[in-house]
């Protein structure tokens, strides 16, 4: 299936490493202190795949922890690993962290899988010894109020350097591999909120009216993530409809021809039916107003609704949305139906991970398969789609106004994950969680995106731990198993998250 480029680069997370030490020791044992060095070197460099590194060196006593903290500060990092490279008093870790105030991440990560026991000497072990510190470490952090996060496994080296004794070429052992999964995933979650903070969401008309748990509070999700609200008038977007030439016209419509396969009339449905020239050049001319609003207003996700009075010409124009819509999605703008703002973050969310996240709810469950379909009548995130996904033409969106094209399609079978932010009583954001299975089990040819997904539990256990979480009806689906991954994005946003 073709690809289609972002629209907007994402941002590279500042990630701040060090290595630790006790300076007595270098005197005492010839070559730790660079040995250390160069471990710290190897997993700076093995980070920089996916971030911008900082690394600060070895710190050693107090006042180095001092200046670490102070120079991760001028760095504006996002988040901090502590690499435990051999016995130090927390001494020299605690007071990074009280100037530094990103999230902290300890690095207990041995270079061998099993010392030379025969030849070890005292020097030799101390270049193996990290893991003593680490309980030292969560108990100062513990008691100075300091979240903290390890990850413990081995180091990964694919060589032995020339000073070890023991067999230090670790890189394909599961507990290297494991360990710099973790690494890779908190990387990767300080990416979505370093993203997230300068971001900007476009809120385009309003919500549809009386889907309270739609209703957002526009502070409360600045306030908790850092993302800007652009609210936004259908003006806005006419504004630039009517600037759009009949070459824009034409080479959108080439890109929408491309990207979907044109229906005929659905075998069931009397309202859906092959989508007339006139339609498909209609939602060419407003997928290229809605892309160049998007430029306009530097959006980066996208939540959109409009209630029009019969006969209003944004009526017409709300009926072209979902294939721009689509498009976006697959550009890296996340655009969410019915003005869901939180849905769209979800969306958002999942896109910066690179896993899809494609606008979903319920639609029917399957009791003879064990499966609940899930989909909605708006846009798709193209990527994650099993197939070209199909254009039909509508004779009414239900319980909307107007007339246009939807998008048929479904999620590629396999592992999936899908992702709902709902918001408590109190104000605060939630993320919910599940892990399943997307199957190839029949759709209906009604013109809205669907995929039959079988969780964990059957159908009705899951749905009663489901909706006992207060969720939106609404949530994003993602390919691929990531419940660990949006768990870490849910812990540097500090956003309370379940699982199902």
């Amino acid at each position: 299936m073709n690809t289609l480029s972002p629209l907007k680069s994402t941002r590279k997370p500042v990630i701040g490493l060090y290595s630790i030490g006790l300076k007595a020791y270098w005197a005492q044992f010839s070559g730790l202190e660079q040995r250390l060095k160069d471990y710290g070197c190897f997993i700076a460099e093995g980070m920089g795949q996916w971030a911008d590194v900082r690394n600060f060196g070895l710190v050693d006593t107090e006042y180095a922890a001092r200046e670490a903290g102070e120079w991760f500060n001028t760095q504006s990092v996002d988040l901090v690993f502590c690499h435990c490279a051999t016995y130090a008093t927390s001494a020299c870790v605690l007071p990074v962290h009280q100037i530094c105030k990103a999230p902290v991440v300890v690095l207990n990560l041995q270079p061998a899988a099993r010392i030379n026991y025969a030849r070890t000497s005292t020097g030799e072990w101390l270049a193996h010894c990290g893991a003593c510190v680490a309980p030292e470490i969560s108990n100062a952090f513990n008691r100075a109020g300091i979240p903290f996060y390890i990850v413990n496994g081995l180091l990964g080296l694919r060589h032995t350097p020339e000073i070890s004794v023991a067999d230090e070429n670790t890189a394909d052992r599961p507990e290297a591999i494991r360990a710099w999964r973790e690494i890779a995933d908190w990387i990767r979650a300080a990416s979505v909120a370093s993203n997230l903070r300068h971001s900007r969401f476009g809120f385009l008309g309003n919500t549809y009216s009386g889907m309270l748990d739609m209703y957002s509070d526009f502070a409360m999700l600045q306030a908790q993530t850092g993302m800007h609200v652009q609210v936004l008038e259908m003006c806005d977007l006419n504004e630039r409809l009517e600037q759009i030439t009949e070459t824009h016209e034409r080479e959108k419509l080439e890109e929408i021809r491309a990207f979907f396969e044109i229906s005929g009339d659905s075998p069931s449905d009397p309202l859906v039916k092959k989508p007339t020239d006139e339609q498909l050049l209609w939602s060419a001319k407003v997928a290229a107003a809605q892309e160049q609003m998007v430029r306009d207003f530097d959006l980066d996700a996208l939540c959109y609704y409009y209630h029009s009075a019969d006969g209003n010409p944004y009526e017409a124009l709300q009926g072209g949305f979902i294939v721009g819509h689509s498009l976006l999605t697959a550009k890296g703008v996340a655009c969410a139906g019915e003005g869901d703002l939180k849905t769209a973050l979800a969306m958002k969310i999942c896109d910066l991970l690179d896993i899809g996240g494609s606008y979903c709810e319920i639609v029917v469950t399957d009791y003879i398969d064990g499966t609940i379909l899930v989909g909605h009548d708006g846009p798709f995130h193209i990527k994650i789609a099993d197939r070209k996904p199909v254009l039909r033409g509508m004779g009414v969106y239900h319980g909307k106004k107007g007339t246009g094209i939807s998008v048929e399609a479904k999620v590629k079978a396999g592992p999936i994950t899908t992702l709902g932010v709902t918001q408590t009583m109190d104000g605060r954001l939630k993320l919910i969680i599940s892990e399943a299975q997307a199957t190839n089990g029949q759709i209906m040819s009604v013109g809205n995106t669907q995929t039959p997904v079988k969780f964990g539990l059957e159908p009705d256990l899951h749905m009663n731990r489901w909706f006992a979480e207060a969720p939106t009806h609404h949530f994003a689906l993602a390919v691929g198993h990531h419940a660990g991954l949006l768990q870490k994005v849910g812990t540097l946003l500090q956003i309370p998250t379940v699982v199902i």
